[in-house]
């Protein structure tokens, strides 16, 4: 690295990326894929550089970079690494005493939006919800804890920290809905479905007496796992992921996967977009 404030003599754009690319090959061990879309993007960077007459890197401002940036036409992921790319190449230039500072150095890479997960089929919903075996305990609140997330679109947060008394209270006054907590713990009021009540219901008289029997003390839970504590999280991905695979679905299935198909499934039946919206716990 070269003393601050030493610069060494003015070098093209070409040559100070041939030099970058020399020392991610051979100091950093960087595969040769990624060597390759460096290569890629910086080239494309000093073609727009050159069309405007800029030939050394000590020429250019956050302005340029800038302009780079807003230029390229690409999903937000590619523009990110053409980004991280730029930002690498004006780092090593400044470190190597080629430019006096970095100019890249406050450019930050578009948020990649996260990919919401596809809706399943209504009829791939069905299977699920009914992969449970219902004769069983614990096939009992299987089917309680997937029908609850998909009659009320709650994550699953929401669900596992439901208490025995809210879920009776719903069932014994259908019209009060279902109180749920989200983040924040700001509270909204969910329908249950006579599906979901009817589940409910099944796991409250038949499975959850003989679950609570395992614990050493009481647990006011909604949801109990085999050891009469409150089901977690994690356990409930399991039962998720355990009824996909009975239901013969071969794509990834998450908790968020049916609260987004109970959101798709709404609109798809025409309900109002707002309404969907105050049932998700969304701004």
């Amino acid at each position: 690295m070269a003393d601050p404030g030493a610069l060494n003599p003015p070098m093209s754009v070409a040559d100070v990326v041939a030099d970058y690319l020399a020392h991610v090959r051979a100091e950093r061990g960087l595969s040769a894929n990624t060597v390759a879309a460096y290569r890629r993007d910086l080239a494309r960077y000093e073609a727009f550089l050159a069309e405007r007459g800029i030939a050394e890197l000590a020429d250019v401002s956050p302005v340029e970079i800038t302009e780079f940036v807003r230029s390229l036409r690409q999903a937000a992921a590619s523009v990110a690494r053409h980004v991280v790319s730029v930002r690498n190449l004006h780092a090593f230039a400044a470190d190597e005493g080629v430019t006096p500072t970095n100019p890249a150095a406050e450019v930050s890479p578009p948020k990649i939006p996260q990919r919401l997960p596809k809706a399943l089929p209504i009829d791939a919903v069905a299977r699920i919800l009914g992969a449970p075996d219902r004769a069983d305990v614990v096939g009992l609140r299987d089917a309680a804890l997937l029908e609850l997330l998909y009659a009320t679109g709650a994550r699953v947060s929401e669900v596992c920290d439901l208490d025995v008394d809210e879920a009776r209270g719903a069932l014994d006054n259908p019209d009060a809905g279902l109180r749920l907590f989200g983040k924040g713990r700001k509270e909204r009021i969910v329908p249950l479905g006579s599906y979901a009540a009817r589940a409910l219901d099944d796991y409250l008289v038949r499975s959850r007496p003989t679950l609570a029997l395992k614990a050493r003390r009481a647990d006011h839970a909604l949801l109990l796992n085999q050891q009469g504590r409150r089901l977690s999280r994690q356990s409930a991905w399991a039962v998720i992921r355990h009824a996909a695979a009975a239901a013969g679905i071969t794509e990834e299935v998450s908790p968020h996967s049916l609260r987004h198909s109970f959101a798709t499934h709404l609109l798809d039946g025409g309900a109002d977009l707002r309404v969907v919206q105050e049932l998700l716990g969304h701004a």
